[in-house]
């Protein structure tokens, strides 16, 4: 039977973990390996400077492994360790609260992290991800109504991904699903929208008059996102978002930049 490592972000006992867990049982022997809270927008931060624990833990009647870490950490400790080295068939994160739409968003999300570690061991993966419009969020029942509509149609994707395997050139995907989803919702392949945000920073006073900051994002307005990105299709055509990633984001150079650069540095 096929292996299935799941992980998420956002902590071993959310529901879209487990809405998504639901709908791939069938396709293989499902592993569910989590970090132990909320990681969000961790990155693929591994954990280096201190310890990490694994804690085996029963959720809705099924074992599962809450860990210390990061996202990342859940793929290494969960291949090393929990399945004694063997590499899973695939990896699936999600399904995250909250989309992870644009190159910002991408770099920053645990949920895709645990993809990308994957994939740089050379396992297909895919995230899924829910956006949640600003003021739906204190909406709990009507976001895990949407968060089953959104795992019934990751669950035939990843059928698919099972089946079919990743296209020639594709390390894993990132899909991100509108709130209104349903198994009629359109998709369509994306590439990433370069940002979705205007980052700025707010300075405040603790009680003893110094400063301290938090970081924020304002959205960007819909007409500034592009045809054909990720974001265009969420936020403007309401699709499904796939986007096919590769790990490689360099670029080649030109003979004339590797010359250029030589004769600069000799000069």
């Amino acid at each position: 039977m096929r292996k299935i490592l799941l992980t998420n972000d956002d902590g071993v006992g959310k529901y879209g973990l487990w809405v998504l867990y639901e709908e791939i049982k069938s396709l293989g022997d499902v592993t569910v390996v989590a970090p132990e809270s909320a990681r969000s927008s961790t990155g693929m931060s591994l954990t280096f400077h201190k310890a990490l624990r694994i804690k085996k833990i029963m959720i809705r009647g099924k074992v599962a492994y809450a860990v210390s870490g990061n996202p990342a950490d859940c793929i290494s400790l969960g291949i090393y360790r929990i399945l004694n080295g063997r590499k899973p068939d695939l990896v699936v994160s999600g399904i995250n609260e909250g989309d992870n739409i644009s190159i910002q968003a991408v770099y920053s999300s645990g949920t895709v992290a645990a993809a990308v570690h994957a994939a740089i061991m050379g396992i297909p993966s895919i995230a899924f991800s829910l956006h949640i419009p600003e003021n739906n969020w204190e909406e709990r029942r009507e976001i895990k109504l949407r968060m089953v509509k959104a795992a019934e149609v990751a669950g035939r994707i990843t059928k698919w991904l099972m089946e079919k395997g990743l296209p020639e050139g594709v390390d894993y995907i990132n899909v991100n699903f509108p709130y209104e989803i349903d198994r009629k919702t359109d998709i369509e392949i994306t590439t990433l929208s370069k940002a979705r945000y205007n980052d700025f920073i707010i300075e405040r006073r603790d009680p003893r008059g110094k400063p301290y900051y938090w970081q924020w994002g304002k959205l960007k307005p819909v007409t500034e996102f592009k045809p054909g990105t990720d974001a265009y299709a969420l936020f403007v055509e309401k699709k499904i978002s796939i986007s096919p990633m590769s790990l490689d984001t360099s670029v080649k150079a030109s003979e004339n930049l590797l010359e250029e650069i030589r004769r600069f540095i000799k000069s």
